[in-house]
């Protein structure tokens, strides 16, 4: 069932899979470069990977589950009638928590699948108390829209995170967070709360926390689009024009990344790291060999976020 309203939805427990990935999509390949095609396939194939899951990102004994929640959500003001798979994951103890910190992922099957595992690494780093309380929330795409320039499609992706303004944060904020609250007690303070995203993801994680840094405080960007996709290419200029905002940014590409049609994407993440070191933003980027998948996403996600809430987290 759709739902468009926080009174009427419910949110139904189920099992999650972790080898469920949700993959994007190209167009038919008459409408995409073969170039293109070509750099994607090469990229994607990370089976040599150096890459691999530590232990803070599988099953650990004594550990206890969380609940995994789905619920269906069709947009009733930032896009209208338009309808996404949303998943909320709580850690054992969060319903109870006085106040939780969040995590955002866009793509989210992909950050659940097991390239990541991110409900894992919120239950293990959540118990070891190297972590705060934090909720996941597991956003994926709306299933209608107008596809991608060039490379078409018929999903809403590149208009929720490629579009350079504000529209996708307050579609989080207005319509999602009260589903949230339904749950848990959602910190206020945007310095708990993190939204991480993949290409497209990452772009739209970036633009979603620099138009609205009074919700969201950090930012975790894998191999983000910052190329000319519905304007993603302006942010690092964005960046460099703008005084500081209040923003943790950690973000990643790789020798493998890609270039393609709209840019090349190690470069345009070395441009945003130029424009964030000369507005003195608290950054990181890391740059590593692997190409255009969560590989290494999945690798660094437990020290990522170490290094995000390192300021909430008591020394050991």
């Amino acid at each position: 069932m759709r739902y468009s309203h926080v009174d009427n939805v419910e949110l139904e427990v189920v099992d999650i899979d972790h080898w469920g990935m949700a993959e994007v999509e190209l167009a038919d390949e008459h409408f995409v470069p073969s170039k293109d095609a070509a750099m994607f396939e090469l990229s994607e194939d990370d089976t040599g990977s150096e890459y691999h899951l530590t232990s803070d990102s599988l099953p650990q004994h004594g550990v206890p589950e969380g609940k995994y929640f789905h619920f269906r959500w069709t947009s009733h003001t930032v896009y209208p009638g338009v309808t996404s798979s949303v998943y909320l994951y709580l850690p054992h103890g969060a319903e109870e928590a006085e106040s939780v910190n969040l995590m955002v992922c866009l793509d989210g099957l992909s950050y659940t699948g097991e390239q990541v595992r991110a409900t894992t690494v919120l239950d293990n780093l959540v118990h070891k108390g190297e972590l705060p309380m934090t909720v996941g929330l597991f956003h994926n795409p709306g299933e209608t829209g107008p596809g991608y320039p060039i490379y078409g499609g018929s999903t809403n992706r590149a208009v929720e995170y490629d579009t350079v303004n504000e529209d996708f944060a307050r579609y989080l904020v207005d319509e999602l967070f009260p589903v949230i609250r339904t749950k848990v007690k959602l910190t206020d303070d945007p310095k708990g709360r993190v939204i991480c995203g993949h290409s497209s993801g990452g772009a739209g994680a970036f633009t979603a926390a620099f138009h609205r840094p009074d919700q969201f405080g950090n930012v975790i960007s894998h191999c983000g689009s910052f190329i000319s996709i519905r304007g993603a290419n302006n942010l690092p200029g964005m960046v460099r024009q703008a005084p500081r905002k209040p923003i943790r940014v950690w973000h990643l590409s790789g020798e493998r990344d890609v270039d393609i049609i709209y840019g090349n994407i190690p470069i345009a993440n070395q441009d945003l790291d130029a424009a964030l070191k000369y507005r003195r933003y608290d950054s990181m980027y890391v740059f590593g060999t692997g190409g255009h998948s969560l590989s290494h996403a999945g690798a660094a996600l437990p020290e990522t976020l170490r290094w995000i809430f390192r300021d909430q987290v008591e020394d050991k």
